[in-house]
């Protein structure tokens, strides 16, 4: 396969310095997109909500199967069947409430990544596009913290 260069526009600001389980429903961050790029984010503060992809940078290395949050009460799974972070392209996404927006800086809350992390693309949440109306998931699901 061909490989991809990907470039970051940005970076998040916030207080997480280590990784953690769950917990990040009120965390609040500042996501700080290159200047080049503010033009980019023009009409953005007319949302409720964001789509932040992101690169997992503290990532050392992956794996194909894994025990999310290393919790004994769930099975062993493919590292595509959860959301862990050790994947072949760490990649991460999160919906998140978009509280502000000052020139380049976006301030947001529920952001689950640690601070410098690299943000590759934002994107308005659409329900649209983006809402699952009668989505399942497995029950160990609930078994993990949030």
């Amino acid at each position: 396969m061909k490989s991809i260069t990907i470039k970051p526009i940005g970076f998040v600001k916030n207080d997480i310095k280590e990784p953690r389980f769950g917990n990040f429903t009120d965390e609040v961050s500042e996501i700080i997109i290159n200047n080049k790029f503010t033009k980019a984010l023009t009409g953005i503060e007319k949302y409720s909500h964001v789509i932040v992809v992101y690169w997992m940078d503290k990532v050392e290395d992956y794996v194909i199967q894994h025990r999310p949050q290393g919790n004994p009460e769930v099975p062993i799974v493919g590292i595509f069947a959860c959301r862990c972070p050790q994947r072949p392209n760490p990649i991460g996404i999160t919906t998140v409430k978009l509280i502000g927006r000052r020139e380049n800086k976006l301030k947001v809350k529920g952001l689950d990544i640690l601070n410098g992390t690299p943000i590759l693309d934002i994107k308005p949440y659409w329900p649209q596009y983006d809402k699952v109306v009668g989505g399942k998931i497995p029950n160990w699901v609930n078994k993990l913290e949030f």
